[in-house]
């Protein structure tokens, strides 16, 4: 679960980072500006959809760090390249491969903010 005071100091780190206000913040994700508002006020708490509009608007947010403060904002600049959709199956392909390790849950994030969840056995 997402401590929303700790979000809201996160939110806070990223207006500043950009320099720019929660209202323009607002226009660049594409969320109504009374959104921003009442995150920073505390009085909702972050959408699955406005944590992945985040992530989609600004590639040096990590999603980790934008939910939970783990990992690092902004994303390391010595960070290699994102990998490519050939690596990630390769990389998946091998660790499913590997005989001491079992999936657990895979969770698939839609465009549309939805979101679909497989357990494993």
């Amino acid at each position: 679960m997402v401590n929303s005071a700790d979000f809201v100091q996160r939110l806070e780190k990223l207006l500043q980072y950009y320099g720019i206000s929660a209202a323009a913040f607002a226009d660049k994700i594409q969320v109504q500006r009374s959104s921003i508002s009442h995150l920073l006020s505390g009085r909702n708490k972050p959408s699955l959809d406005f944590v992945l509009k985040v992530v989609k608007t600004f590639p040096e947010v990590n999603l980790y760090w934008l939910l939970n403060g783990k990992g690092s904002f902004p994303a390391s600049e010595k960070a290699d390249p994102a990998p490519t959709t050939l690596q990630k199956t390769e990389t998946i392909n091998s660790e499913v491969s590997a005989p001491d390790k079992s999936i657990e849950k895979i969770v698939i994030f839609y465009a549309d903010g939805t979101f679909k969840s497989f357990h494993g056995n």
